[in-house]
């Protein structure tokens, strides 16, 4: 595998190193050694499937806050997605900036998600499907959200949004998030 880190400290495209040859080629798509040596987080407490019947459809952008921090290794394995992620870690010299990554079958691309970043993506194709390696129990009162049309972000989408989740229209925009966090 080739770790290529992205301009959010901690967060890397991993691309896949084939051994090719008459029959086809093998690549290795996880390797807890591997991912230790770059200081990624291998633990994998589940797997997840989405398929998403229309280009356009959008789902995000989601979080887990602690003590159910969660880690994601994205792959697409059907169709073609723009995956976006969101530094929200206070701390974080790349604090609430983000990066918008093409994950398709074809390029064969992951994408890992470390703890404290929000993640969503948009279909780019019908038929999409994605797979998800998960760090965290599913835990759904440490879920957080924002929206994925806030202007304090201004991600550029590629496509109008043709299906998305009442959930994901109505979560907060991130002033108030944050407003309320303070209360």
């Amino acid at each position: 595998m080739k770790f290529i880190e992205t301009k959010l400290k901690g967060a890397f495209i991993i691309d896949l190193e084939f051994k090719q040859d008459h029959r086809g080629f093998f690549a290795r798509t996880f390797c807890a050694r591997e991912f230790d040596a770059y200081d990624i987080k291998s633990t994998v407490a589940q797997c997840n499937l989405s398929f998403n019947y229309k280009k356009g459809t959008l789902r995000g952008m989601h979080y887990q806050i602690p003590p159910a921090t969660e880690t994601k290794l994205i792959r697409c394995t059907k169709g073609a997605i723009y995956d976006v992620i969101i530094d929200m870690r206070p701390s974080s010299p790349t604090y609430l900036q983000h990066i918008g990554v093409e994950l398709t079958a074809e390029n064969r691309r992951a994408l890992y998600v470390p703890e404290m970043f929000a993640h969503g993506y948009q279909a780019l194709a019908d038929n999409t499907e994605v797979i998800y390696q998960v760090s965290e129990f599913y835990t759904p009162n440490r879920e957080r959200g924002l929206r994925y049309d806030d202007p304090s972000f201004g991600i550029k989408w590629p496509l109008p949004v043709s299906e998305i989740s009442e959930k994901d229209t109505n979560w907060s925009l991130l002033k108030i998030a944050l407003a309320s966090q303070l209360n």
